[in-house]
């Protein structure tokens, strides 16, 4: 093997190993928290999933400031953080805890980015459920500086399908993501029909205007980093609106 092809590996490897790195560096930010009755965020948020509860993301759920939310694109996606740097407000150890993106927290340009505006742009923050937040830092606490990191979402079963709409509107409602845990593409297919591209409608909502009525329902999903599952008639003929059915898992 020449010089220049050995220098041409341990070049590729290299960008491979720094760009792996770069994933898994801590970035700061910092993080406040939303209070409930049980510790948890259950109310509907701009993801579109409506009770965090049914989807499993209750009490580990987070709204993301402008700059992370990405106009719904990181819907359901999973951050690592961990409370840093607040001797009084930070626990013992920097203990780690993992959330999924399920809402937006709206900037406010009424107040200093630093006092109460804490989503203007382009801060970096998290508003986290409140069970979620006292894993890392004291309740009392008013807002605390956080590290935080992308990392893969551990889901139990397969990808969620929820069907809305009426007549010639077909939506889903797409949770319980694996991997990177946003979805990027959706298609769909009847018995009577190819593959059909659905458009992003809202969150991680997605539509379509084919009738689809009684017919099996498959669906081809698309992650952000670019692998895609199928799933096969998992919708048999005669599904009705409001109902959940379960997929493949990436």
């Amino acid at each position: 093997m020449g010089i220049f092809q050995t220098s041409a590996i341990y070049l590729v490897l290299f960008t491979i190993v720094r760009s792996s790195a770069r994933d898994d560096e801590w970035k700061s930010a910092t993080a406040t928290y939303s209070k409930e009755t049980d510790g948890s965020i259950i109310t509907e948020g701009a993801c579109g999933y409506g009770d965090l509860h049914k989807t499993s993301y209750g009490k580990y759920s987070a709204g993301l400031s402008s700059l992370l939310f990405n106009q719904g694109r990181t819907c359901g996606g999973c951050f690592e953080l961990r409370c840093v740097d607040h001797i009084l407000w930070c626990l013992q150890a920097s203990p780690s805890v993992i959330v999924t993106v399920t809402d937006f927290c709206p900037p406010n340009y009424g107040l200093a980015s630093d006092y109460g505006g804490w989503c203007n742009f382009p801060r970096e923050h998290f508003e986290m459920s409140e069970g979620a937040f006292s894993e890392i830092a004291e309740r009392r606490a008013d807002i605390v500086p956080v590290q935080y990191r992308r990392v893969n979402c551990v889901r139990n079963g397969g990808l969620r399908f929820t069907l809305t709409g009426s007549s010639y509107f077909y939506q889903v409602l797409i949770t319980n993501v694996g991997l990177d845990g946003e979805v990027v593409a959706v298609k769909v297919k009847g018995s009577k029909t190819g593959w059909i591209p659905m458009g992003r409608n809202w969150g991680q909502n997605w539509q379509c205007t084919i009738h689809l009525g009684g017919q099996p329902l498959s669906f081809e999903v698309t992650s952000s980093s670019g692998r895609t599952v199928t799933s096969y008639n998992i919708a048999p003929p005669n599904w009705q609106f409001g109902q959940t059915f379960e997929g493949r898992q990436f």
